[in-house]
């Protein structure tokens, strides 16, 4: 699933290719998807000019005179800008075009059709699914004294509590095991034992990975790639996810995969050792 590198990615790359222009067309080959497209969204985006692209979490939103299309790559999404004398190339799983006055195609590839295209007449903040979001995390809000205060009552694990999405958006997997990792917490610390301290480095490591990955251009896991078809290379750099039975690039201590939340959490048990401050689960699932 592309998570907010790989948003952030696909944002940055189509956002110079359709700022500015009028829509001519959208066409939709096939709406099914996690929701259905809105069958009248043909006859509402045709004339309308796109003012800004940008990202919440891992939505990305096209705001246009009219409204806000709110775009989620689902699993195995990605947008594409294709040129003028490209377009008529349609593979299986094109399932949408917008089509601007000057030929310019952003195109939505989606194999498992578990994206959204959704339309919003209002101010995109106020978009339902938005409602329950934390703080981005590339934010200057976003630091060490907030997430001491957000984790202070929580019983939850620490890399539980950072994948749910209300205390801080976008921090998913891959980017969760990597940030701990460089902050030297352990996944299964409970997150109300963090210390001050802990939550500034902590924070500041999850900003280190997730700008690291920006600038790498995502993480290819499974399929992703960016508006131009180029795969990230992030991977390439992960310190611990997908690393178990290999040594840490610290100690050399052999890292460690055990299940959480039906999720894989690598770490290395020195390194992240797990601190008398805090209690934590029971191992599990250690292969």
């Amino acid at each position: 699933m592309p998570e907010l590198p790989e948003v952030e990615v696909t944002c940055i790359g189509i956002r110079p290719y359709i700022v500015g222009k009028t829509v001519a067309q959208l066409i939709v080959r096939n709406g099914r998807l996690r929701k259905p497209v809105r069958r009248d969204l043909p006859k509402i985006l045709p004339n309308a000019v796109l003012q800004k692209v940008s990202r919440r979490a891992k939505y990305l939103l096209l705001q246009f005179d009219l409204g806000t299309l709110v775009i989620h790559l689902g699993m195995s999404g990605g947008l594409r800008i294709i040129s003028a004398h490209h377009h008529a190339d349609i593979q299986k799983h094109d399932h949408i075009d917008l089509i601007f006055t000057d030929g310019t195609v952003l195109r939505y590839h989606d194999p498992r059709r578990f994206g959204l295209f959704e339309w919003f007449d209002g101010q995109p903040e106020k978009f339902q699914l938005f409602n329950q979001l934390g703080l981005e995390p590339l934010t200057a809000q976003f630091n060490g004294a907030f997430l001491y205060r957000a984790l202070r009552h929580k019983k939850l694990p620490i890399k539980t509590a950072l994948m749910n999405g209300q205390t801080v958006v976008g921090v998913g997997n891959i980017y969760a095991n990597e940030a701990l990792f460089q902050a030297k917490i352990n996944p299964q610390r409970i997150s109300g034992s963090l210390k001050k301290t802990e939550c500034e480095h902590l924070a500041q490591a999850i900003k280190n990975v997730l700008q690291q990955a920006i600038d790498a251009g995502g993480s290819t896991i499974q399929d992703f790639v960016d508006s131009d078809g180029k795969a990230g290379y992030f991977q390439n750099q992960h310190q611990v996810y997908g690393k178990s039975n290999t040594p840490c690039p610290c100690c050399g201590t052999l890292i460690q995969r055990i299940i959480q939340n039906q999720r894989s959490s690598f770490f290395c048990p020195h390194c992240q050792g797990i601190s008398h401050a805090g209690a934590a689960f029971p191992m599990r699932g250690i292969q």
